[in-house]
């Protein structure tokens, strides 16, 4: 939920962070705005049943816009609508930095950071965690087949149907091209591999939408080991996955 500061008549609706009757613009135009409007001057959200709410200064809104600028508030207030701007870009860039823009699941930086902690926990609570390497079978061909705006369809598809099929905890990362890693929380290697052989089904089952194209991959399993790096973990997964390719691909091999 985004607030925003209502101001005045004379002056502009200005979008700002939740933080900003706290900054120290805000706190003094409070002030000035008590000595003036007396009680009435204090912070509410006009409708608190709003998914976006307004911060309400009442006796601030009573006030002249030559009272703000002999107050020197309007600089201050425009560049604290700035600082708060440019919080909301930075959050938004290390959302970016992390994410894959064509499916949405986190990217190999990202992966990286969360796929940390999940070991750390599980390690810390002495519970299982199993590592999944997968690779979409055939995705030169789907491209030189159909082009690659249906490649890309290809792609967000087996997204889709991997998150409806992933439980809580369950961590999926594009990790390049048409591979993709999937960290199981709280997961043996013999369940792993009955996940993975779920997923297989159900994109087995549904073809890719506006496509009679039907998807299918090549995985391979592991258990993460108690000493072993999650990059040692990957390779023996993606190992693995290549015997599967070797194997006649739709399938699941554990390692």
């Amino acid at each position: 939920m985004t607030p925003r500061f209502l101001e005045s008549d004379s002056v502009r609706h200005t979008p700002f962070a939740s933080s900003i009757k706290h900054r120290p613009a805000s706190r003094r135009l409070h002030r000035r705005a008590v000595q003036e409007g007396g009680a009435g001057a204090h912070w509410t959200p006009s409708n608190p049943s709003e998914t976006t709410q307004f911060w309400t200064p009442r006796a601030v809104r009573g006030l002249s816009t030559d009272a703000l600028r002999e107050a020197g508030m309007l600089e201050l207030i425009a560049a604290e609508q700035r600082i708060a701007e440019l919080e909301a870009e930075l959050a938004a860039a290390r959302v970016a930095a992390t994410t894959d823009p064509l499916t949405g699941t986190l990217n190999r930086r990202g992966f990286e950071t969360v796929g940390q902690g999940e070991l750390a926990r599980a390690r810390r609570k002495g519970q299982e965690l199993a590592l999944a390497h997968l690779d979409l079978d055939g995705f030169k061909q789907i491209n030189d087949a159909y082009g690659h705006a249906v490649g890309d369809l290809a792609l967000q598809h087996l997204v889709r149907c991997l998150q409806d099929g992933m439980r809580p905890g369950d961590v999926l990362c594009r990790f390049g091209g048409e591979e993709f890693v999937l960290l199981l929380s709280e997961t043996g290697l013999d369940e792993a591999v009955r996940v993975l052989q779920r997923h297989l089904a159900t994109l087995g089952d549904r073809p890719v939408p506006g496509t009679r194209c039907y998807l299918s991959f090549s995985a391979g399993v592991v258990g993460v080991l108690a000493d072993e790096t999650l990059d040692a973990a990957v390779q023996r997964a993606d190992a693995a996955t290549y015997v599967a390719k070797r194997a006649g691909r739709q399938r699941v091999e554990r390692a």
